[in-house]
């Protein structure tokens, strides 16, 4: 099978070169097998009875190759991406991991796994192998009792998969653990959705196209598309809706719900968590127990921008059986359901607005940063866009209106700067907001030992060492740091310091980076300032403002 122009694969044949790489990943753990393709456990459970045997089209995984070893499956049967293997295939992965006890075959239903997974059996029979069949049907879009081949096999497989292991570790007979398997799978539900489809290993685009703000509600692993094509609503209300539907079809459970939320391919971790945590909030909400929590990309499809919500209805030794630890590539075991711990207020960690005492809205320093900041977000921007990730100016500007809504202790002699300071310092991530802070903090202690010029710059040349300190940045290597120079090496008054502090920002427009994500560009940053150098010069000039107003100056609007 030839690949796609962008697609990764190094070799001819993008399963066997998978297959191969797994093999060199996880020689302790599996063995594989490439004429005819399958993968077998390297070190299976001694007290099992019976193998557990599995297998589909490839372009899934980690399904179902990724499962095999302790706690997993005993031999997975890859086919080509979204082909069923082939019987014969199926047949000499199965018998080369049977045990005395026999073999149960997980099979996913679609009508070429269905057949040659059957097929199979009937040949491992003929060879006096004891064969059951768990046939995975969870897919709640293709609930259609008018349709023959009912439901797909989709998400669920998951559930089934690490239950069935754990009781086949614990010496569950052939019988019990078809019984137990098919009982998963009735208590089980899937629905999925996709913003964009797959593209296949020898096509040249999606498999289907969505205009945009729609999405493909009750979507397949393979990419069939839905039955239906939805306006996209926010995402908390596509997850409610699934939610709501697959309640209405999975049985009450005293024991609890387990919960997967599963990546299609191309959706991150960060969502898929932000996903599950959304899902047991509402079960919550309904007074419903969830038992057993997992995210993650488990049954892909291929690079489907989209995912997967399973609901289980829990028995009680299915917890235990989910949670039980497993030497796979990628099986998961679930742990017990935490909860993030809320935040709360402590004398370390109070940070802005989390202090009682006076506001600071109407302070002088604020307003003047304030005011500029938002004047020159969009070239901040501009400027992080060329050499960064684009973010320094909602940063910058973040911190600021966090600084004016927040209070400090009555008694502060530099109100503003301890406001600017602790909302930096507690509320601004990335490394420019800490690094900020640190500049607040020590022009905060400078000026509180006066209000002068000097003051100023001894609260700079305090900064200036903290940021190398801290950071490492050092005068030339363009960064805040060759504007704290400027400013602390300049003589003169208020006017000739920021005048200093502005022309070392512009400067760093012909420096070489040497920290920071611009390092990794070299030569191409050339031309356009340290974003970080020119947030320095605004706060200084919005400082200058402040103690001198006749030294105040309007900054350039455009920096390159």
């Amino acid at each position: 099978m030839s690949t796609r122009p962008d697609q990764f694969s190094t070799g001819a044949d993008p399963v066997a070169s998978a297959l191969a790489g797994l093999a060199r990943a996880h020689g302790a753990t599996l063995r594989v097998n490439l004429d005819p393709a399958y993968v077998v456990a390297a070190d299976p459970a001694p007290t099992r009875r019976v193998a557990l045997v599995s297998g589909g089209g490839s372009g899934h995984e980690p399904l179902h190759t990724g499962f095999v070893g302790r706690g997993g499956l005993d031999a997975a049967i890859p086919g080509q991406v979204f082909a069923s293997p082939h019987n014969q295939q199926i047949f000499a992965g199965a018998r080369a991991a049977a045990r005395p006890g026999g073999v149960l075959l997980v099979v996913k239903n679609y009508t070429g796994d269905v057949i040659n997974f059957g097929i199979a059996a009937e040949r491992l029979r003929a060879e006096g192998i004891d064969v059951e069949t768990v046939l995975v049907d969870d897919d709640l879009a293709t609930e259609n009792e008018a349709a023959e081949t009912g439901r797909r096999g989709t998400g669920a497989t998951v559930v089934v998969e690490k239950v069935l292991a754990a009781a086949a570790d614990g010496g569950a007979s052939l019988a019990e653990l078809a019984d137990l398997g098919r009982r998963v799978v009735a208590a089980s539900r899937s629905l999925a959705v996709a913003s964009r489809a797959h593209t296949a290993p020898g096509g040249t685009g999606p498999a289907f196209e969505l205009p945009p703000g729609q999405l493909e509600y009750g979507v397949g692993i393979h990419g069939e598309r839905a039955v239906s094509t939805v306006d996209r609503p926010g995402s908390a209300e596509v997850v409610d809706r699934m939610l709501e539907e697959l309640l209405a079809h999975v049985p009450a459970t005293a024991t609890g719900y387990g919960v997967l939320v599963n990546g299609l391919g191309a959706v991150t971790g960060l969502e898929l968590f932000s996903v599950l945590d959304h899902v047991v909030g509402r079960l919550g909400e309904r007074g419903l127990t969830t038992a057993a929590a997992l995210a993650g990309t488990y049954v892909a499809a291929l690079d489907m921008r989209g995912f997967s919500l399973t609901l289980t209805a829990l028995e009680p030794d299915w917890v235990a059986h989910l949670a039980a630890p497993t030497a796979t590539p990628a099986l998961p075991s679930a742990e017990p359901v935490g909860m993030a711990v809320p935040a709360t207020a402590t004398d370390a960690t109070a940070g802005a607005g989390e202090v009682t005492g006076r506001a600071v809205a109407d302070d002088p320093f604020l307003t003047a940063l304030g005011r500029r900041v938002a004047a020159a977000k969009p070239e901040l921007t501009r400027l992080d866009q060329v050499t960064g990730d684009g973010d320094f100016g909602d940063n910058l500007d973040g911190g600021t209106r966090t600084a004016l809504a927040s209070r400090v202790p009555g008694d502060e002699p530099q109100p503003g700067l301890r406001a600017a300071e602790q909302a930096f310092l507690d509320h601004v991530g990335g490394s420019s907001g800490p690094l900020f802070g640190l500049l607040f903090q020590n022009l905060r202690t400078g000026l509180s030992g006066g209000s002068g010029v000097e003051a100023v710059r001894a609260g700079l040349r305090s900064a200036a060492e903290a940021v190398q300190r801290v950071g490492g940045a050092r005068p030339g290597d363009r960064t805040m740091a060759d504007t704290l120079h400027a400013a602390v090496t300049s003589t003169g008054g208020p006017a000739e310091l920021l005048r200093a502090a502005v022309d070392g920002a512009a400067a760093t427009a012909g420096m070489l980076p040497r920290r920071g994500r611009a390092s990794y560009l070299g030569e191409r940053a050339l031309g356009t300032p340290d974003p970080g150098a020119v947030g320095v010069a605004i706060v200084l000039a919005a400082l200058v403002e402040t103690l001198d107003p006749s030294a105040a100056v309007d900054l350039p609007e455009r920096w390159s």
